[in-house]
């Protein structure tokens, strides 16, 4: 009632209430009653306690407790602050020669809490450590009174809150660094020393916040000069898929430098995944090309995956044979998969995608962007002179756009360029 009529009818009070009302309301988050948790061993007796207010005038509420076992038990979420007098023996009765041991062992027992000290007059260097260790503040109980208690809780308090605030901050930018890192690490470096093809890939995960999704891709130059690349894509988009498309990524990688190609490698990544995967639901999606050493033919092996787009000059660009597409790897036992011969010429592109791309909205009735739409989008971009990463960027972002807001679907895209 007091801060409606404060409202209705200013006085000379009102706009002071309605300033402590605000302040309350920042300190506490929602306004509601602070309250204080006292530790000393003589709580009862201490003359402060029914003084205490919070800004707006209302009593702050106030338990006690004469040891920590007590404490321990009174200590809850909807504690904000505690007075911890330092002069209470040492956690566990026995003899120790640190003064805040008391204080170091509430610190781990509340270390969400803003804690005041309390010492005794004159001993500011006690006070002063207490801070240092972690209190928010200390107080001289000889000098204390009600106004200035309920000061000091307040403004530990907020000093708590910003020194959480502060130190999530901080975190949040390690995290942010290290899964920087972590991603570095996760996503390929292309082994093409010795090859003329320039190479370029670009990257979406679908999830939130997300490191990698399910898709992956790699592209590598064994020492007879062949190129070989790829690209999958797990079914599902949580960290297991994201795990078993790394996995699948080393495989590859491992197996091309081995010497296997075509049929005989899918089918040994077909056994990883069945060996690797969490659940006999999850499938991989996969297209691996080897592009001859002098670079104007390859084969092509898709395993339920989309064909590859190529782009050459004065030709429109176009998909690579569809018509050998092998089943999904972990769908059937025993399957093969078809390599392609593929007559590629003196200079293009070729561009290697997962569904991603082509399977986001476009217009008001929500049609899928399809292949055929991917296709007219490149050809554009081309007309228009984007070539390598530029061409990629900006396939990416128009798709994004055209679906009218992020995809949900992981997105990965890589291109191989020839030129004569």
């Amino acid at each position: 009632m007091e801060s409606g009529q404060a409202q209705a009818a200013p006085t000379a009070g009102g706009p002071l209430k309605e300033e402590a009302h605000r302040d309350a309301t920042a300190v506490n988050g929602t306004g509601a009653t602070l309250t204080l948790l006292l530790i000393e061993d003589d709580p009862a007796g201490s003359p402060i306690v029914p003084e205490l207010l919070d800004p707006a005038g209302k009593p702050i509420r106030v338990r006690t407790a004469r040891n920590l076992t007590e404490a321990e038990r009174l200590l809850t979420d909807d504690v904000h602050c505690i007075l911890l007098d330092l002069a209470l023996p040492a956690p566990g009765g026995g003899d120790t020669d640190d003064e805040l041991a008391v204080l170091r062992h509430v610190l781990r027992l509340a270390p969400r809490h803003a804690v005041l000290a309390l010492t005794a007059s004159g001993d500011a260097e006690r006070g002063a450590e207490a801070v240092r260790v972690g209190a928010q503040d200390y107080l001289f109980r000889d000098e204390l009174d009600g106004r200035l208690l309920s000061r000091a809780i307040r403004y530990a308090v907020e000093r708590k809150r910003s020194d959480t605030a502060e130190r999530r901050l901080a975190e949040g930018k390690l995290r942010a660094q290290e899964n920087r890192r972590l991603e570095r690490g996760l996503l390929p470096t292309p082994l093409l020393e010795g090859s003329s093809l320039r190479f370029a890939a670009r990257y979406r995960p679908g999830r939130s916040r997300a490191l990698l999704g399910g898709d992956f891709y790699d592209a590598v130059r064994t020492p007879d000069g062949t190129v070989h690349a790829m690209i999958g894509d797990v079914c599902g988009h949580g960290p297991d898929e994201a795990a078993l498309g790394v996995e699948l990524r080393i495989a590859w990688r491992a197996l091309t430098l081995a010497g296997l190609c075509g049929d005989e490698l899918l089918n040994t990544l077909q056994q990883v995944l069945e060996h690797e995967r969490a659940d006999e639901e999850i499938f991989a999606t996969l297209c691996t090309v080897d592009i001859a050493p002098d670079g104007r033919r390859a084969g092509l092996c898709l395993a339920g995956h989309p064909a590859p787009l190529i782009a050459r000059p004065g030709r429109p660009a176009r998909l690579l044979p569809y018509d050998n597409n092998g089943p999904a790897l972990g769908l059937l036992p025993g399957a093969r998969w078809p390599r392609t011969q593929v007559e590629l010429g003196p200079e293009w592109s070729l561009m290697l995608y997962t569904d991603g791309l082509i399977e986001g909205r476009v217009g008001t009735a929500g049609e899928r962007l399809g292949q055929d739409g991917m296709l007219e989008m490149i050809r554009r971009q081309l007309s228009q002179g984007l070539r390598g990463e530029e061409l990629l960027r900006a396939a990416v972002h128009e798709v994004g756009e055209l679906n009218g807001g992020e995809l949900t679907d992981d997105v990965a895209v890589v291109l191989l360029d020839r030129a004569a």
